[in-house]
């Protein structure tokens, strides 16, 4: 069975199986045999070298090493705390969180709008563009299925379009600033998703309840877990299939 983990490490590197094989020393084909399945793993020195040329884990590269036991521990450590409801988590958090920044700073929402209304957030924004962090913000295209199918099940309908709307004019100011870059996403979204480096947070989405009364799991990433590594994989996924925008009135038709 093809590695997919090594595959999808070695492509966000930019790199190919000929680059990887020259940097730690082995045929290429070689490494095309560990990526397809069709060679036993690697030696472990040879894993050791991967994992520190991709930056991953040993373990998420070959999730067999562990087991199931070792597995479920890591998720364990991964979990900082759950709250029952985003609104319960303290409003200064989400800031204090995203001041801590230095390499990821992530929002992955529909609308986002409760964030576009807190001053505290904006000014962490302002101060991470000029730190030189980058800033990406996801939201969901208003005209699309998803953003429609979710106003629905939020019980507002047309409602969730015009949350949107609403929050990317709060986000005007925002516009423009260095490494702070806006796009819009067709995605039907499970989790809204906050990352900052190696901590995020994902607010579930529960049928016929609004995101701030559904829970909200704060993770760090920490050895040999996946619980963070898969979220964080979400987020990238996401953001490759969403489009630029440069102003919040640049917004496309339903899709």
């Amino acid at each position: 069975m093809a590695n997919e983990r090594l595959r999808s490490a070695i492509v966000a590197r930019g790199m190919t199986a000929d680059d990887v094989a020259a940097r730690i020393g082995v045929d290429p084909k070689t490494v095309d045999r560990w990526i397809n399945g069709t060679k036993r793993k690697p030696y472990r020195r040879h894993q050791y070298a991967l994992a520190n040329l991709l930056g991953r884990d040993i373990s998420y590269l070959w999730p067999e090493e562990r087991t199931s036991g070792e597995v479920r521990e890591a998720g364990q450590a991964e979990l900082i705390r759950l709250y029952p409801h985003r609104a319960v988590v303290p409003r200064e958090f989400w800031p204090e969180l995203y001041a801590k920044a230095t390499e990821a700073f992530d929002v992955l929402a529909y609308s986002g709008f409760w964030l576009s209304e807190d001053p505290a957030f904006f000014k962490v924004v302002r101060e991470k563009s000029a730190d030189g962090v980058p800033v990406r913000f996801m939201l969901g295209e208003p005209g699309c299925q998803a953003v429609g199918q979710r106003g629905e099940d939020e019980g507002i309908g047309a409602g969730m379009a015009g949350k949107v709307k609403n929050a990317l004019v709060n986000y005007s100011p925002l516009f423009g600033l260095p490494g702070v870059e806006f796009r819009l996403h067709s995605t039907t979204l499970y989790n809204s998703l906050y990352r900052s480096d190696d901590e995020l947070l994902a607010n579930g989405h529960i049928y016929g309840v609004g995101a701030y009364l559904a829970p909200v799991l704060h993770l760090t990433r920490v050895p040999g877990g996946e619980l963070f590594d898969s979220y964080a994989e979400s987020i990238e996924r996401v953001w490759q299939g969403a489009r630029m925008i440069r102003s919040p009135h640049d917004l496309g038709a339903a899709a």
